[in-house]
Order: C-alpha cells, then sequence, then structure tokens
C-alpha cells in the first residue's frame, strides 16, 4: 500500500465529500469514512477525509473528535494534515474552528497555520480578510438567517480572533497573486510578528494554485475545500479520469432534503415544477408524535416505480423560526434530523439505490442510520458535490450510489440534474 500523502479532518458529512470530490478532480484517489475507523485504514489511496459531524457540537466535543480522527491518520501516515470547514466558515460565537484549529496545532506541535475558506468555483472569495458570497458580504447573502450557526460578520479576521488565543493575521491578495516566494516570505514576517494563523485572500482558481507549492510541507492546512486543488501537485499527483471511477448504479431513485438554505429551496421547487412527487413533512406533527416517516414511506413506495421521489422539510426562514419557538432550536432540529434519518432508511429498505440528501446536517444523520462507515468518491455532479458509493452493507446488499450536497451548492436543477449524470 501507498503512502498517505493527506489525512483530512471534516466538521460535517457533506463538507467532506466536498473536500474529496476537489482532490479526486486533481487526480487523488480518495476514500471518505463515516467517523473516525475504528480500525486501519483497508485501502490504497492518496488520501483519506474523515468525515465528522463536528460544526454545531459544543467546542471541547468538538476539539475530542478532532483529535481522536488526527491520531487516527496519523497512525495512519498521513504526511500532511487539513482541516476542513464550511466555505461560508459557519460556525457557533464559540467555535468550532477556532477551538479545533488551536487543538490540531498544539497537537501537531506547530506555531502556524493558515485558514481561507475561499471556493471560487462557488462563488466563495476572499478580499482583505472579508468572506463574499456571490457579490455580496458574507453576513448579507441569507447565512445571517441560518437557524443554528448565524454569521454577522464577513470579517474572518475578526471572527477566527474571537474563537482563538493566538494572533490572526492576513495574507492579502497582493502578496498571493505575487506567487509561492511572496506567500512564504510573509508567512516567516507573520510568524516573526507572533501571528499563529493567517486569513489568506483568494478571489480566484489561479490564487489556490498561486498558494498551493507555498503549503508544501505544512504540517497543518485549514480551510474550506478550495484550497485542495492545488495540493496534490504537492505530491506528484496529475488529474485523472480513473480517480473518480465507481461501479454503474441501478435501483430506485429518491432524494431526502433537509436543508433551509436558499439554494436547496430553488431546488425543491424545480423539481416540484418538472412534475415529479414531492411531499412536504411537517415539524410540528412531529413533535406531536404522529409517525411522520411511516406515513412517508407509505407514500413513496407505489411512486417510487415511476421516477425519482422528494422527501423535504424544506422552509423558509420565518417558518423554521416558529418552530424553533415552540420546540427549542436544538430540540426542532434533531426531530427533523432523526425523522429524515428514517425516511431514508425506510427508503433504501424498498429498494432505492440512488439516494441524494441535501444539507450537512442531514447527510451526516442519514448515513449514520444506513450503517454507513466508508464511501469511495467518484465524478462531480456541481461544484463541491460529487457521486459516491457505497460498497455492500446490510441495508444495501447491491451497494448504494449517494449524493451528500451541501444546503447552499448546486444549480436549481441539481436533483434532477443528479440522477440523469449518474444513468
Amino acid at each position: 500500500m501507498g503512502a498517505l500523502c493527506l489525512g483530512c479532518i471534516a466538521d460535517d458529512f457533506t463538507g467532506a465529500t466536498d473536500l474529496a470530490n476537489n482532490l479526486v478532480r486533481a487526480g487523488m484517489r480518495v476514500v471518505q469514512t463515516l467517523g473516525v475507523p475504528s480500525g486501519p485504514l483497508g485501502a490504497d489511496v492518496d488520501a483519506v477525509v474523515v468525515a465528522l459531524k463536528s460544526r454545531t457540537v459544543p467546542p471541547a466535543e468538538a476539539v475530542s473528535e478532532s483529535l481522536a480522527a488526527l491520531a487516527w491518520l496519523q497512525a495512519q501516515g498521513a504526511r500532511q494534515i487539513y482541516f476542513k470547514y464550511c466555505s461560508t466558515f459557519d460556525s457557533t460565537v464559540t467555535g468550532n474552528i477556532g477551538p479545533v484549529t488551536e487543538a490540531l496545532m498544539d497537537a501537531l506541535q506547530t506555531g502556524f497555520t493558515i485558514a481561507t475558506p475561499a471556493f471560487p468555483d462557488n462563488q466563495r472569495t476572499v478580499f482583505k480578510g472579508h468572506l463574499f458570497v456571490g457579490d455580496v458580504l458574507l453576513n448579507e447573502c441569507g447565512m445571517q438567517n441560518h437557524p443554528l450557526t448565524p454569521m454577522q460578520d464577513a470579517n474572518l479576521m475578526r471572527v477566527l480572533q474571537s474563537q482563538t488565543q493566538r494572533r490572526v493575521g492576513l495574507i492579502d491578495h497582493r502578496v498571493v497573486a505575487r506567487g509561492e516566494a511572496a506567500v512564504r516570505e510573509r508567512m516567516a514576517q507573520l510568524q516573526a510578528e507572533g501571528v499563529g494563523v493567517a486569513i489568506v485572500d483568494a478571489v480566484s482558481n489561479e490564487d489556490l494554485l498561486r498558494l498551493g507549492p507555498a503549503l508544501k510541507g505544512m504540517v497543518l492546512v485549514t480551510a474550506g475545500s478550495g484550497v485542495a486543488i492545488g495540493l496534490p501537485a504537492n505530491f506528484g499527483i496529475t488529474p485523472s479520469d480513473q480517480a473518480s471511477r465507481l461501479p454503474a448504479a441501478s435501483g430506485l431513485r429518491a432524494v431526502v432534503s433537509g436543508s433551509c438554505s436558499l439554494a436547496t429551496n430553488r431546488q425543491v421547487q424545480d423539481f416540484i415544477r418538472q412534475g415529479h412527487p414531492a411531499m412536504a413533512i411537517n415539524p410540528l406533527r412531529m413533535a406531536s408524535g404522529a409517525d411522520v416517516a411511516a406515513e412517508v414511506l407509505v407514500w413513496a413506495q407505489p411512486l417510487l416505480v415511476s421516477g425519482p421521489v422528494l422527501v423535504y422539510s424544506t422552509a423558509d426562514s420565518g417558518a423554521v423560526k416558529a418552530v424553533q419557538a415552540r420546540m427549542g432550536v436544538d430540540e426542532a432540529g434533531a426531530l427533523v434530523e432523526r425523522t429524515l434519518a428514517a425516511v431514508a432508511r425506510g427508503l433504501v429498505q424498498l429498494g432505492v439505490q440512488q439516494l441524494v440528501v441535501a444539507g450537512g446536517e442531514t447527510s451526516g444523520a442519514c448515513v449514520q442510520a444506513l450503517g454507513i462507515t466508508q464511501i469511495q468518491i467518484g465524478p462531480q455532479i456541481d461544484p463541491g458535490v460529487p457521486w459516491c458509493y457505497s460498497g455492500p452493507a446490510p441495508l444495501a446488499p447491491q451497494g448504494l450510489h449517494l449524493a451528500l450536497k451541501s444546503g447552499n451548492f448546486g444549480s436549481d436543477d441539481f436533483f434532477t440534474k443528479a440522477f440523469t449524470m449518474l444513468a
């Protein structure tokens, strides 16, 4: 088995596939594990992405899980560690990006790393330390209304400094534009000034590709998935179609959506407009004790033979807040996740072998309910979202093709496009 180049720790399940997707497109053979494996890596790959569900848990818990992932990756011989967070840099007020970054730095005994959520392919850019989503600042793009991790500030230096004891600095766009030597010089200067973490500007893929060589040999990299496009070349790896090949797809098709993002709302409406069957689930009915998952499966069973079906809890931010006011934020979210996870499990038992899941928290709940522990990363559907394959498992003896989509990602016709591509 070859040496493991990159060991990656992702703070949610869709973010993990987003990162793995970029590594595969750059030529790396990648396996994604769902949680920290209990045994050694059994595959000959260039990178492993350990997907955690740590974005919104208490900071101490996120740190503990991340350190467990680090220890496992070190035991597999990973030569560089990559802590991956969302391209909208979202976290709670107390973390978890800062606390996890510091804990990993301490464990790896390194005094300096970089941080950038830039992902230009999905219109996430960093300029003068500020994060833009499309043409607007982070706090004006809808993320200010996120039900779990509302982002009220686009200044990444300020956001990260509030979560970490180490000084936060900036490598701005003018330095990045001058390439590897200039970036390394700026990193040395910041370290001499006592800076521990440097936010890095990037407004294009070219910026990320210029940054990549400067990160060669850096013990720990922290970033969204964008930086991944510039790292495989540091290990002598070049793009190849072989890296993304999956077994042929078969079986029934379904979509389970728990995201409340503007992008996913549009995708749900597009799927319905195209005439496909869709069923919305009501959190207040779940709270009253109704077996909503069982009702959904009775509805779905006769429809699946005719094409894909959609089950969704997607709603606008006002509707979400009304449910949270009645039940509490944590319980409302957990109830929806449990129900959608039960739906996903039931759909697979009905013969679904091609499953799209929208939303990071929802994806985590669904793959855990399905008992999936490892997936192979395949071709990209849209930037940040690949098809994946889970081999034969107790619930899916024929294997299962999965697309785990971050709420904010994908074109309006993503759900139908995904199945067309797999066919």
